[in-house]
């Protein structure tokens, strides 16, 4: 077995897929609308969807935002350095709500960044 996506329902899909794709880089690999459903799938990622897990955007045509609740958390990404990518995130119009630092109680660097809809997305820094 292994995890192949996870769903995102998003508010404004164009505005999710420029965060997604460039913002922090990753490929539109693909997108079908279903018109008797009235919504729109659209999957995002770094690789093939037959080699890496990669996020599925969700586009209820009907329905303009959601909220958040309190039991999702978020999407990590590794990365090579959290503060550069952190700098290079929000020159690209990304928003940047944890600056990169050690973890609480620990010594990972992380940072997080939010997109459109509010998801958050944790940047790990790559261990030497």
């Amino acid at each position: 077995m292994r995890i192949l996506h996870t769903m995102l329902r998003v508010g404004d899909l164009e505005k999710s897929l420029a965060f997604y794709t460039e913002v922090l880089g990753m490929r539109l690999l693909r997108r079908r609308d279903y018109p008797d459903g009235r919504f729109t799938l659209a999957f995002v990622g770094y690789g093939e969807e037959s080699e890496v897990a990669v996020l599925e955007l969700t586009h209820n045509w009907d329905t303009a935002s959601y909220e958040l609740g309190t039991g999702y958390g978020h999407v990590a990404l590794e990365v090579e350095d959290a503060a550069a990518a952190c700098a290079s995130i929000r020159a690209r119009g990304g928003k940047v709500v944890r600056e990169a630092g050690p973890m609480k109680h620990g010594t990972t660097v992380i940072a997080f960044v939010e997109d459109p809809d509010g998801y958050k997305v944790e940047l790990i820094e790559r261990k030497a």
